[in-house]
């Protein structure tokens, strides 16, 4: 999978809409942007962007990235920021798009939610609370923490996130319960630590959402867990768009080439 040069990327993410910083909406006194990266998601995509709770999110960013069908269109029409990326770029392409939007459109939280429809917007305010109240850097959803939920998760998903969460808590020290789960709500600041970096070729496909997780602790940020739901479709009960082996070898390697000191 090939990345586009990073000023075509940031040229894009300048481009798409925003609403003026004066007249955003603010919970507890922060301004929050979701961020959803969606690829062939029509069906799905607007029903999530219209779930978010409009009176705790000012704006829902979706990046289209590289769809064929009319998720952008949709996306567009339930009320989203769209950012178009001519080719599809990945997971980690498309949410670094997105990270990217929050932080240089100025927004004081980003938090990530799945393109296609699977993490519940009702989860929002409670994810933030907690960040807020604890003070903290990044809040990680878990759907298998005390509150947490399970929709149509298979028996073989349910034993490979616990499995990952073993091996994250054994390399990290940190107490995950959930470390698979795309559900996040970070300080927008945290990019501007040189140590992020989001732009490494590598990061592209599955890799990003777990390097994020992994700077956050291993660089001494706060970090906690918030119980959140999490919804298989029926119809891609099995393992939604990952491919079995080779999407979870993107998202594991990140855990030993990171604690190795392979990459940074």
């Amino acid at each position: 999978m090939k990345d586009l040069p990073k000023d075509a990327i940031l040229a894009l993410v300048d481009a798409a809409p925003t609403t003026p910083t004066d007249d955003r909406v603010r919970y507890r006194g922060q301004s929050i942007v979701v961020v959803m990266a969606s690829w062939n998601e029509q069906g799905k995509v607007g029903a999530g962007v219209s779930a978010v709770p409009r009176d705790v999110v000012d704006t829902v960013c979706v990046v289209d990235n590289g769809s064929i069908d009319g998720t952008g269109e949709e996306a567009r029409a339930a009320g989203a920021a769209v950012i178009r990326h001519p080719q599809n770029l990945g997971a980690g392409g498309g949410y670094r798009s997105g990270y990217v939007y929050g932080r240089r459109k100025g927004f004081d939280l980003i938090v990530e939610l799945a393109g296609d429809n699977q993490d519940d917007p009702a989860d929002i305010p409670s994810a933030v609370d907690r960040l807020l109240d604890s003070d903290l850097d990044y809040v990680h959803g878990s759907r298998w923490m005390p509150g947490g939920t399970r929709v149509n998760m298979t028996r073989s998903r349910s034993t490979l996130t616990r499995v990952y969460s073993l091996i994250f808590r054994t390399l990290y020290g940190f107490r995950a319960t959930d470390a698979t789960n795309g559900f996040r709500v970070f300080r927008s600041r945290l990019l501007d630590d040189p140590r992020i970096d989001l732009w490494q070729a590598w990061l592209i496909q599955y890799e990003l959402e777990p390097y994020l997780l992994i700077k956050t602790v291993q660089l001494g940020y706060k970090v906690g867990e918030a119980p959140v739901r999490k919804i298989y479709h029926q119809e891609m009960r099995q393992n939604t768009k990952m491919v079995p082996f080779k999407s979870w070898y993107s998202i594991l390697r990140p855990l030993f080439l990171i604690r190795l000191g392979l990459k940074h």
